[in-house]
C-alpha cells in the first residue's frame, strides 16, 4: 500500500490547561462542570432525578441553569454515597 502524504494521523492534543478550580461558594455552569465531572450530560440528569447528584438550579431565565458549588464539592468527596439533602 502506497503512503499517502495528504492523509495524516490525528493525534490527541495535550490539554492546554489543567481543570478549573472550583470555589467553595457560587455556582457552576455545564461548560465548566463537564471539565470537572467525568459524566455525560445525560448521566448527570439521570443521577439528579434519582437524588445521586446535586440538583441544578435556575439562574434567571428558563435556559440558564447551574449547580451549587458546595453540593458539587460534597459529591466529589464521595460520589458513590452522595444523596441530595431535602
Amino acid at each position: 500500500m502506497a503512503h499517502n502524504p495528504q492523509k495524516r494521523e490525528q493525534s490527541t492534543p495535550a490539554p492546554s490547561q489543567s481543570p478549573p478550580t472550583l470555589p467553595a461558594d457560587g455556582f457552576i455552569r455545564w461548560q465548566t462542570l463537564r471539565l470537572i465531572v467525568p459524566l455525560s450530560r445525560e448521566s448527570v440528569r439521570q443521577r439528579e432525578l434519582s437524588g445521586r447528584f446535586p440538583r441544578r438550579v435556575q439562574l434567571g431565565s428558563e435556559r440558564c441553569v447551574a449547580w451549587p458549588n458546595r453540593e458539587i464539592h460534597r459529591w466529589l468527596a464521595d460520589p458513590t454515597n452522595y444523596r441530595v439533602e431535602d
